[in-house]
């Protein structure tokens, strides 16, 4: 697998562009990722339709990764839930359940990435809109094994629109592990000032993160994609 790897998160809005609603443009954001090139995605509201049409499955051979789904909901048209891709084999994949609210049915994916001699605790989510949900599910995550022990990656949709005790804790436990402080803003697509979308490390060092910016990206979904480079460290990188 190596110590340095390229992770990204990426909203990809149900397949429904940049405009939403009844929109069904899986062709956009499939388009983004390849452009990506990254080792790991996590994406977020991934719809797998009713009708057997499955772009998330298509994506995934396209590329010739390894995938793992969850869902968190039933939408109208099909099934709603974060996914997993990954150059390397998955395994051990569970639901972490973070449905703390009545309203908001929300929930981790958490995955290992490689092998027995190295490999990398992943867990991709998308957090309520709701403050106290989301600390409630953020000091949910933080004590769940799969963030502690061994080289780590929480990633997703964190819905951090402004400061809060939810997004405090999350940069507070992490913050020996980014490269700064400053998030990138993700949203909206077209003209980003919100930095919802984040990427978080254990075991390893965020050394670059950026958004994707592309002219293919700003139409793909309402959100940008984030893409970081991690670097495991070296105590860590072996029989994690």
């Amino acid at each position: 697998m190596g110590r340095r790897l390229r992770v990204a998160s990426y909203n990809i809005h149900r397949w429904a562009g940049v405009r939403g609603g009844r929109q069904y443009e899986p062709e956009r954001a499939s388009a983004v990722v390849n452009e990506l090139d990254a080792d790991v995605l996590a994406l977020q509201e991934v719809l797998r339709p009713f009708n057997g049409d499955d772009p998330l499955r298509q994506l995934a051979q396209d590329l010739g990764f390894h995938l793992a789904f969850v869902v968190t909901r039933l939408h109208k048209r099909g099934e709603l839930g974060n996914a997993v891709l990954s150059r390397w084999p998955l395994s051990g994949a569970l639901t972490i359940d973070l449905s703390f609210g009545r309203l908001e049915r929300r929930a981790a994916l958490a995955v290992r990435v490689g092998d027995e001699e190295q490999s990398l605790q992943v867990a991709a989510t998308h957090l309520a809109l709701v403050d106290r949900t989301r600390a409630r599910q953020v000091r949910h995550l933080l004590d769940h094994p799969h963030l502690v022990d061994g080289p780590a990656v929480l990633l997703g949709d964190m819905n951090a629109w402004r400061p809060t005790k939810a997004s405090r804790a999350l940069d507070d436990h992490f913050r020996d592990r980014h490269h700064n402080a400053n998030w990138p803003a993700s949203y909206p697509s077209v003209r980003p000032v919100l930095a919802l979308d984040r990427l978080y490390a254990r075991g390893a060092q965020v050394v670059a993160l950026e958004t994707h910016t592309s002219e293919a990206a700003r139409r793909g979904s309402d959100h940008l994609p984030i893409i970081g480079t991690l670097e495991i460290d070296e105590r860590d990188a072996e029989g994690a």
